[in-house]
């Protein structure tokens, strides 16, 4: 079989656009091989769309405990221009790879919708407001160097030192960065629209908020480009200010 009829065959995953701006590629199949070859084909129509796009890896359409090289995929879609934030997935297999990697692994579609019981002719107690949840802030002191990824699970990432081009800082919540930001901060990750991103200079790759995000072109552009600033959503703008 010829390199075309190979890639003629059908797709073994599908790019999907999320409400947040954040990129879904959902694998069907468990072949690493295809999946390269097809999303090399992508890169070559598409060459802008594959450059340093956040992803989410949606995982729940695999067969069950498929063997999958999670390390591989990610990798093989950071080679095409892909970086991947999360998994989608309810696989112990994959969730358990996902941990040792340190990232985070969101509920599989439709994991939250939820059967109404029309036949019950007795109202249900509306459900009680949930208690606030603590939310550890964690702490780096050293200088982040590229290609190092900090991920501050459920909560706020302090950074006490430099950020240096090609590294990336990922939080559910806000972060800060008390020196100069040089690589990637996406804040608020799991959809947290009141999160902030706060650093002394900003000379970042790209910034996001909720899946939010300016690359370092548009950044570039802003009068309060290597000034301190904060960046926050406004409705579905991503503003920056002066600190």
């Amino acid at each position: 079989m010829s390199q075309a009829d190979h890639l003629d065959q059908a797709p073994v995953f599908q790019l999907k656009g999320s409400m947040l701006a954040i990129t879904i590629l959902e694998l069907a199949q468990n072949d690493l091989e295809r999946l390269d070859q097809q999303l090399a084909v992508k890169v070559e129509q598409a060459p802008d769309f594959f450059n340093n796009t956040p992803l989410v890896l949606a995982l729940d359409k695999l067969p069950a405990e498929c063997n999958l090289d999670l390390p591989a995929l990610i990798a093989l879609c950071r080679k095409r221009g892909l970086r991947t934030l999360a998994l989608r997935s309810a696989d112990p297999q994959i969730i358990g790879a996902a941990g040792a990697l340190d990232l985070p692994v969101l509920p599989p579609s439709g994991a939250k919708e939820r059967k109404l019981d029309l036949a019950s002719k007795t109202p249900a107690e509306p459900p009680k407001p949930a208690e606030p949840s603590y939310r550890p802030t964690r702490v780096v002191t050293t200088p982040i160097r590229g290609g190092q990824q900090i991920y501050a699970r459920d909560g706020d990432l302090i950074v006490l030192a430099a950020v240096s081009p090609g590294a990336e800082l990922l939080a559910d919540g806000n972060i800060h960065v008390y020196g100069p930001l040089r690589g990637r901060a996406l804040a608020g990750i799991k959809g947290d629209t009141n999160a902030r991103i706060f650093c002394q200079q900003l000379a970042a790759e790209m910034v996001s908020i909720a899946g939010h995000y300016k690359v370092a072109e548009d950044l570039r552009r802003d009068p309060l480009w290597a000034e301190a600033v904060q960046m926050r959503l406004s409705g579905d703008v991503l503003n920056i200010t002066r600190l």
